[in-house]
């Protein structure tokens, strides 16, 4: 499973995932609301919301409109404040051309505020822009040194632009500050592994799984490092289990589906490979290209593997029918 930047709904992601800072039940609702998936990179936005603690009224969806930010120069920091909460509600509809005004004015208005430096640098990482999103994230944790959310997305920030050691020790640092918070621990772990050390990363992810026993996103990836090291019949296990695990949370797990797929395709039972590779694609097309796989933590083998599922006619019909340049998002079970 890919990186955080994800928020993993009480069911990824791989990416993910993060119910440390806010209420079980609130953190559910939230993640049910948007469809995210935890794909492995997780952004801190209602960690760092939550500490934004002034009376702002919550955002409701049918209400993201624009307008127009009238300045009370009375009290600069406390509307700074309020634009940060708004900029981040507004982030968790995915309402970045909203969101990122707001938070850079909540900025310029408060720029010694670690909240609203976190925040812009969190909505910057949701928009892929690392760079922006270190720099603003390494200003608020010169402002709150000891608030682990912002390390966890400063980590985050660093495994996405690819820079392993800062990744790994930013997230040791939070963890060492919240040494319970399961998706930073995921993010480590994917950090140990996208370094190849497989031992320390698969370590962390059962770590993850004591405190979480539903995480599914760590089994597949444990599974992924199995199948790296050659062990397919591990492999499979972790995918299983992995499948189980995402069953319990209503959720349809493709990359585990084709995972399986891949690995019964070359113990030679193509049958059932072609069967659970149809069904991964109906899930969630994206997992057909190369790139995503890559992106979701899929190493060398398991790549030259997967490509002989995805060329079977059952299985390329299926990715010759989906809009492919739609952003589409993994289906919820229904009952």
């Amino acid at each position: 499973m890919r990186l955080s930047l994800i928020f993993w709904a009480s069911r990824k992601p791989k990416i993910g995932f993060y119910k440390e800072a806010l209420s079980f039940e609130v953190y559910s609702q939230y993640s049910q609301l948007v469809r995210v998936i935890p794909v492995r990179y997780r952004i801190w936005l209602l960690a760092i919301l939550a500490s934004v603690s002034v009376g702002a009224s919550p955002l409701r969806a049918q209400a993201l409109l624009p307008h127009t930010t009238r300045i009370n120069f009375g009290n600069l920091e406390e509307q700074a404040l309020n634009l940060a909460r708004e900029a981040a509600q507004l982030a968790q509809f995915e309402q970045y051309e909203l969101a990122l005004p707001r938070a850079r004015l909540a900025v310029q208005l408060a720029p010694k505020a670690f909240q609203t430096q976190g925040i812009l640098g969190s909505i910057y990482l949701r928009k892929e822009r690392y760079d922006e999103a270190i720099a603003s994230l390494t200003l608020a944790h010169q402002l709150k040194k000891d608030e682990p959310t912002i390390l966890f997305s400063l980590g985050a920030a660093y495994l996405r632009n690819k820079n392993y050691p800062e990744a790994i020790s930013n997230l040791k640092q939070g963890l060492t500050l919240e040494p319970k918070a399961a998706t930073a621990m995921f993010d480590l772990g994917n950090a140990y592994f996208l370094t190849k050390r497989y031992d320390e990363a698969v370590t962390i992810y059962n770590d993850v799984l004591v405190l979480d026993t539903k995480f599914w996103a760590a089994t597949n990836n444990i599974g992924l490092v199995e199948y790296e090291r050659g062990n397919v019949d591990q492999a499979i296990a972790k995918w299983q289990s992995s499948l189980k695990q995402a069953e319990k949370v209503e959720f349809l797990a493709a990359e585990p589906t084709l995972a399986l797929a891949t690995a019964f395709y070359r113990k030679g039972d193509r049958d059932k490979a072609i069967q659970l590779g149809v069904e991964a694609m109906k899930i969630d097309p994206r997992y057909g290209k190369i790139s995503y796989l890559v992106e979701n933590l899929w190493g060398d083998r398991l790549i030259a593997d997967v490509k002989i599922v995805l060329s079977q006619p059952q299985v390329k019909q299926i990715l010759d029918e989906s809009d492919l340049s739609t952003r589409q998002v993994p289906k919820v079970r229904r009952n």
